[in-house]
């Protein structure tokens, strides 16, 4: 982005159109990237004197002095200076005031006496006082790094990208369509912004509202906009709208995948989740050791003339289903509206909403038949857990009637995952048997004749090492429960280890 009084636009036919650069300019390019190369080494106030040389002679040219401005804004920022001092500058001046309120500084030689014995009190010679007295002013910082990640080409590409950022700055709608749709959506809600997907005969386009639908004007919110379009500049296929407020006047600028491109180079990190209370209950849901997984922004969701995606979504691991599930955090009564009536025209899923309870419509989500939980803060992973539970329930219910009606594995040795599993159900389908040949011990199934050999090669008094490795030796490895089920307790000694007990 570039500061907004470099902003280059042509307001022709009464539209909104960004100078962007062509072929002609990649000289003018060169010549600024050879401007700071060749200045490696040298203050800033030269390099700012030779960049005003080439600003007149763009001016002259063609009156293009901002372009120049706005190429060697972007060069700087990747350059880095320094202050070159043998002694802190404001040292320096410190000693030098010090010296010349001494001495009554009147005079070219009260002046260089002050400056004598400054130098003396800080150790260096008169001329470094001098030199270093300020130093850490920019115009005196000197340029040690000038290799830039742009050649003329790409400079030039990211010229126009900032120049259509810098020209969305005072949007106050923008309608995007995309061949990569679902990752523009996402750039939407980490953004903050409002939005909406239409159906178009020309198919689904974005709209994003601007500031001024609901909130005064902030740079806040011009600087989302900019960022929205390098997401969109970024595929392949795309095209922009925008609704531009042109000092009290309205104006509509046009752009596509031919006015804009992103160079080749790492953008910006941007963050993972819209909200700190979706990447909060993320992070804690995904420690669970559940049969749901838990899936970002799942595919969009048709909404009457509209459609929506969902923050999230739970896939069932041992069933063909998936419950959306939505947070709304967002406090407008705008917003509000616009979400209720996208609930109310969701049909034929299976919905979970998390509501702010500050929003106060929870019992209007519920009333579109919805599943609801509130929140305060923060989504409590229990409330979410249980409504997963009883869906549980039904499917465990319904996976009941197509299991046997006793449970005869051939292995010695099972578990109930690796059980249930062979039956496409979960565990829990499964834990209560019958388990004719077999005995549950912890969550393993085992033959009764190998539990008894196992108790065959443990003793009272054996090393809880030896134990792990004879119930290794049968596949077994819920050693605690094993042991257990033979009558042992473990007599722990420190930290070091554990003997086999017999229970008394």
């Amino acid at each position: 982005m570039l500061r907004k009084d470099l902003l280059r636009v042509s307001r022709a036919g009464g539209g909104y159109r960004p100078q962007f650069t062509g072929r002609d300019h990649r000289p003018l390019a060169a010549r600024v990237l050879g401007t700071f190369e060749s200045h490696v080494g040298e203050r800033r106030g030269d390099l700012d004197d030779a960049l005003a040389d080439l600003e007149a002679d763009a001016a002259a040219r063609n009156g293009d002095f901002k372009l120049v401005r706005g190429l060697a804004a972007l060069v700087e920022r990747e350059c880095e200076f320094e202050t070159r001092a043998a002694v802190p500058p404001r040292r320096v001046r410190r000693a030098a005031f010090e010296a010349a309120e001494a001495v009554g500084v009147a005079s070219e030689a009260e002046r260089e006496t002050a400056v004598e014995r400054a130098a003396d009190a800080l150790g260096i010679d008169a001329a470094a006082v001098a030199e270093t007295l300020y130093a850490d002013r920019d115009v005196n910082r000197v340029l040690v790094d000038a290799d830039v990640r742009w050649d003329p080409d790409s400079l030039l590409e990211q010229y126009d990208l900032s120049l259509a950022q810098t020209a969305l700055f005072d949007a106050t709608e923008v309608r995007v369509r995309s061949n990569d749709p679902k990752r523009l959506v996402s750039a939407v809600k980490r953004l903050r912004l409002m939005y909406e997907v239409e159906r178009t005969p020309e198919g689904r386009e974005l709209v994003v509202t601007g500031p001024d639908a609901l909130f005064s004007r902030t740079r806040r919110y011009g600087t989302a906009f900019a960022r929205l379009l390098r997401t969109a500049a970024e595929s392949a296929e795309w095209s922009l709208e925008a609704t531009i407020d042109d000092r009290g006047r309205e104006r509509t600028m046009r752009l596509s995948d031919g006015d804009v491109t992103v160079p080749d180079v790492e953008p910006v990190a941007e963050p993972d989740f819209d909200s700190g209370v979706e990447a909060d209950f993320a992070g804690r849901f995904r420690g669970l050791d559940l049969d749901w997984a838990l899936v970002r922004e799942p595919e969009p969701l048709e909404t009457g003339a509209s459609v929506m995606i969902p923050d999230f979504a739970f896939d069932y691991d041992h069933a063909d289903f998936r419950l959306f599930f939505e947070v709304m955090g967002f406090w407008t009564p705008e917003y509000v509206e616009k979400k209720l009536g996208q609930l109310a025209d969701v049909e034929d899923v299976d919905l979970l909403v998390a509501v702010d309870e500050s929003l106060g419509v929870g019992e209007d989500v519920a009333a579109r038949d919805h599943r609801v939980v509130t929140y305060s803060g923060a989504v409590r992973v229990k409330d979410v857990v249980d409504v997963l539970r009883e869906y549980e329930a039904e499917f465990v219910a319904d996976a009941a009637a197509t299991l046997p009606d006793a449970f005869e594995p051939d292995d010695d040795v099972v578990t109930l995952r690796e059980l249930a599993d062979r039956h496409g159900v979960s565990e829990a389908a499964v834990e209560d048997g019958p388990f004719p040949g077999h005995e549950l011990v912890g969550r393993t199934l085992v033959r009764p004749s190998v539990l008894a050999r196992i108790g065959d090669d443990i003793d009272d008094g054996t090393a809880l090492s030896a134990a792990e490795a004879t119930l290794d030796e049968y596949g077994v490895n819920d050693a605690s429960a094993t042991l257990s089920a033979l009558g042992y307790r473990v007599e722990w000694e420190g930290l070091g280890g554990g003997t086999v007990r017999r229970k008394e």
